[in-house]
């Protein structure tokens, strides 16, 4: 078997595998174990994959919120298949042009490009928020409908946490939570870490005023300060990911290589105990150039590497030619307009917390989701959500 390495490649030169270090030391390694307020899990799969949330949800005592979309799943669902069983508080969430949440520069100025993204995994994440902030609650924990072995203890102790940190993320074992590009290169030999993300991520709200913008890699973007660096962020624990297919299709790849470039060239900067003010257009046309050499470094590793069945190699390369294909795209003009899109959207959305109604009721903190002349959503029946009906898919007025 010959495998390339990654110092013959030199891509190491263009790329970090970690960025390990910018997680703060623990204070108090041993924290005093918490309650968490609520389990938030944004899904698009089939009610199944809620079983280990709700399992855990009960375990811990707390509200489980469900967040639904897609042809797979509805809140209905998940109320007839869990609610009896957990305080549940399970919503169909519609588009984003009935929802009360900030119309985002970043994604004005991505709209009707290649780069536009086609999930709602961020507008789940902000409803989330602004849903938790209305009702009073202080520590919650996203969760994603893929991550399994879930620990009450974990959990507990990473909410000890958030009484020092802002963030805290549950390690997450099993599957590498990389992107494609990095996968294929953890896969090809490369030293390739997974960071702290937003699948397993409990969060102090009163601390925190990070928003999750409507990109690859937008938990990357929730943990950062807005300024400087990373907002304090810790991590502990263990959970597992489902497996996936990262190469199924080049599309994915191409998807994710805007969010990575960005997130990726800012987490460049902080590494080296630079700013995020220092990501100008300068850094990012240089950025840029070590992104291609990295990509093409990872292809030359995929070629040279005789592990690989013929199918497989041809599978990782497609899925590379597309990440460069997309990158060829991407200018140091459009990294430095996001980046000042995403700090007009930070102030946005502070205002945005700052103006939301707080110590509200269910069926208020719901209505209140809405933007004003649409139906209110409604949660299915569970034993948190009370007797009310789904959310009701009219169209708004005005």
């Amino acid at each position: 078997m010959v495998r390339v390495s990654p110092v013959e490649c030199e891509e190491t030169s263009y790329h970090h595998g970690s960025h390990r270090d910018l997680l703060s030391s623990l204070v108090d390694p041993s924290p005093t174990p918490r309650e968490v307020d609520a389990i938030i899990v944004p899904t698009a799969r089939r009610p199944a994959h809620l079983t280990e949330a709700t399992g855990l949800a009960q375990a811990l005592g707390c509200t489980l919120v469900t967040l639904h979309s897609g042809k797979w799943t509805t809140a209905a669902e998940a109320a007839q298949r869990f609610g009896a069983d957990v305080d549940l508080i399970a919503i169909d969430v519609p588009g984003p042009d009935r929802l009360n949440l900030p119309d985002w520069e970043t994604s004005r100025l991505l709209a009707g490009t290649p780069f536009a993204r086609r999930t709602d995994l961020s507008l789940k994440r902000n409803l989330a928020l602004t849903f938790s902030h209305m009702l009073g609650w202080s520590r919650i924990l996203f969760l994603d409908d893929d991550i399994t072995r879930l620990n009450p203890d974990d959990v507990r102790k990473a909410s000890g946490l958030l009484d020092t940190y802002n963030a805290v993320g549950l390690q997450i074992g099993g599957f590498p939570d990389n992107s494609v590009v990095c996968y294929a290169y953890r896969q090809a030999g490369g030293e390739q870490q997974s960071f702290v993300g937003g699948g397993a991520l409990a969060v102090a709200l009163e601390r925190s005023r990070s928003f999750f913008p409507d990109i690859y890699n937008d938990d990357w973007f929730f943990l950062l300060d807005g300024d400087k660096r990373l907002q304090p962020t810790a991590v502990t624990g263990q959970v597992v990911q489902y497996p996936y297919d990262p190469f199924r299709t080049p599309e994915r790849a191409r998807a994710e290589e805007l969010g990575d470039v960005l997130a990726e060239g800012i987490y460049w900067l902080l590494d080296q105990g630079r700013s995020i003010a220092d990501a100008d257009r300068r850094h990012w046309g240089r950025f840029l150039k070590r992104r291609a050499r990295f990509i093409e470094g990872v292809l030359s590793m995929v070629r040279a590497d005789d592990a690989l069945g013929s199918h497989e190699k041809d599978r990782r390369i497609a899925a590379l030619k597309g990440a460069l294909g997309r990158l060829a795209l991407i200018t140091p003009s459009l990294c430095e307009s996001y980046l000042q899109a995403w700090t007009a959207d930070r102030r946005q959305w502070q205002r945005h917390v700052e103006q939301l109604p707080t110590s509200q009721q269910l069926p208020d903190a719901l209505a209140a989701l809405s933007r004003p002349g649409c139906p209110p959503l409604r949660s299915q029946p569970g034993r948190a959500a009370g007797p009310q009906s789904a959310s009701l898919l009219k169209p708004c007025r005005g």
